[in-house]
């Protein structure tokens, strides 16, 4: 019989050690909690309901009225506002959702009045400013939830991960002072990272066709969540031998296969049943290729780079005309304008990209752009990042091609707004802690792609608030990634020639903004600078898409030729 002393006080020192545990695991919750975060970041969000908000106000506003007072199977036929409903159904239903909420003296405001142009006063603009405040408390849950499932040595790297996300400048300047929901959008988006990172395919599955039937801009990810969960959940490679072509058959594990399918099948009839009868017209809606190959001001991608070398090459022809006389001589006649006088009229009658319109863009000097080439290069790019996943449908794999997915479609996609830029910073944020080789890469796009946003709060009041908290954001996060992000024990390598020349390049971002303000400020004394109002947009694009560009470089290089990172 064992000694009941030495029994009790065994039980005694259990007991003191689960409390312990109790505690520690307590404070370790306390630790890592976005509360506080939320709580900051929310009286921020009160203070800037009064400030700009864009034409997407009245989008938004109009899309309200139009769910709320119309039968559904009008929605998608509504033009009475130039302002047409052109999200997917997930969001329309959203829309309809918060229609039911608008009280009554929002309504005699004309929140919910189906006119050309809204006429609306503070109510309004309260009621829609709260609805986005609010939603966006998904996106802390989502996050939090990352970082309660993540591993207990990865919780540090998890919560600046998790808090990064949570007070992104793109968050702020896109939803709550330039006007839309993304905080809620991309927390559904990712809560499917999280679902992937736990190996809950079928809740990867779900969560994704929920965020693509809210918003088609995730499609652009599609290639990459279509062949994870093929070869992560449905496939079964590894130790099936083949012994004859029948083999195949019993290569896919059918029951999961059912299930995946099932889910999308049923998530999409849910979405799209309803307008069955009217899907060419919803089509039409959500896929506007007449809109042009650039938005109204350009998003700093390659096609950012080629529109700046038609207005150089432009200008340079129109002020010495023997350079298109030499260049007829050594290219081919077809590819180039007939004379000065032919160029002179084509910046007359079409929109040369510089005009602000979102229209066709008709280049003067290089050859034009149809969405097909942009749909190959974009196809292109996306093929050589899922490949490897095929071959490993891991985690960090399909985080890594995630995120070349959103830089493929950034890049080289057709009419894409600055605002897309969050489709490739959200996925890299989840990449980076696993390599501090990929800091460069993620420094480059973060920062050129936040100042690429700059342009959308084009109000002097504004000027302070987006580059001190981005300037800030960028300090806190770009140190602690450093710090907390892990170093890998294989040979580095380096993705840049120096990688001293990107951080000069993030360096000198911040002075092009002072000076680019400068000059905005002097028009008023000097008009001729009103001559070149497209010029700050203009070296905004250029200057922005040169850092894109270099990161995705950077990370296609890790991503392709560096073995052991992946491991």
């Amino acid at each position: 019989m064992p000694d009941p002393v030495v029994v009790d006080n065994e039980i005694i020192k259990s007991s003191k050690t689960s409390e312990q545990e109790d505690q520690e695991s307590e404070k370790d919750t306390k630790r890592y909690s976005l509360w506080n975060f939320w709580i900051c970041s929310l009286f921020l969000k009160f203070l800037l309901i009064p400030d700009y908000f864009s034409t997407d106000f009245d989008v938004h506003r109009n899309w309200l009225a139009i769910t709320n007072g119309l039968p559904l199977k009008q929605w998608y036929y509504e033009k009475t506002s130039q302002w047409t409903l052109d999200y997917p159904p997930f969001f329309a239903y959203f829309e309809w959702f918060m229609s039911q909420f608008v009280p009554k003296f929002v309504r005699n405001d004309g929140c919910l009045d189906i006119v050309p142009v809204g006429q609306f006063s503070w109510p309004t603009i309260v009621f829609q400013r709260l609805t986005v405040i609010i939603t966006e408390f998904l996106l802390f849950i989502v996050l939090q939830i990352y970082i309660n499932t993540s591993k207990p040595s990865e919780k540090t790297q998890s919560f600046v991960i998790a808090s990064s996300i949570a007070l992104s400048p793109g968050f702020l300047i896109v939803d709550h002072i330039h006007f839309q929901y993304n905080g809620f959008l991309f927390a559904i988006l990712i809560a499917s990272i999280v679902a992937a990172r736990n190996k809950r395919y079928l809740l990867c599955a779900t969560f994704y066709s929920i965020a693509l039937c809210f918003k088609h801009i995730f499609l652009y990810l599609a290639p990459c969540y279509f062949v994870f969960l093929l070869r992560a959940y449905v496939l079964q490679i590894e130790g099936f031998k083949f012994r004859t072509y029948r083999d195949l058959f019993f290569i896919i594990k059918w029951k999961h296969l059912f299930q995946l399918g099932g889910i999308v099948v049923g998530i999409f009839g849910l979405c799209f049943g309803p307008f069955v009868f009217d899907m060419p017209q919803v089509l039409s809606r959500l896929f506007p290729f007449s809109r042009g190959l650039t938005h109204a001001y350009w998003a700093p991608n390659f096609w950012a780079i080629y529109s700046f070398c038609d207005k150089v090459l432009t200008t340079a022809v129109l002020r010495v005309p023997w350079i298109l006389t030499v260049a007829k001589k050594t290219i081919s006649s077809n590819l180039l304008p007939t004379s000065i006088d032919s160029i002179k009229q084509a910046i007359k009658q079409n929109n040369n990209g510089s005009k602000g319109l979102v229209q066709d863009v008709v280049f003067t000097i290089l050859p034009q752009i149809p969405p097909k080439l942009t749909f190959l290069l974009t196809l292109l790019y996306q093929i050589l990042a899922v490949i490897p996943l095929l071959f490993d449908p891991s985690y960090k794999r399909f985080i890594g091609s995630l995120t070349l997915c959103g830089l493929a479609s950034f890049l080289f996609g057709w009419h894409v707004h600055e605002k897309a830029v969050m489709l490739v910073i959200i996925p890299f944020s989840f990449l980076v802690i696993f390599d501090r080789r990929l800091l460069i890469s993620f420094m480059l796009v973060t920062s050129s792609g936040f100042v690429s946003l700059f342009p959308l709060l084009y109000k002097n009041e504004d000027f302070i608030i987006k580059c001190l908290y981005t300037y800030v954001w960028c300090v806190i996060y770009f140190f602690s990634l450093r710090k907390t992000t892990k170093v890998s024990s294989s040979v580095e390598r380096r993705v840049f020639f120096l990688d001293r020349i990107a951080i000069t390049y993030i360096s000198s971002l911040f002075p092009m903004v002072i000076i680019i303000q400068l000059v905005d400020l002097l028009k008023w004394k000097y008009p001729i600078l009103t001559k070149f109002e497209f010029l700050s947009l203009m070296t905004y694009s250029f200057y922005c898409s040169l850092g894109i560009i270099s990161s995705w470089i950077g990370l296609s290089w890790l991503y392709n030729f560096d073995e052991p990172l992946w491991k």
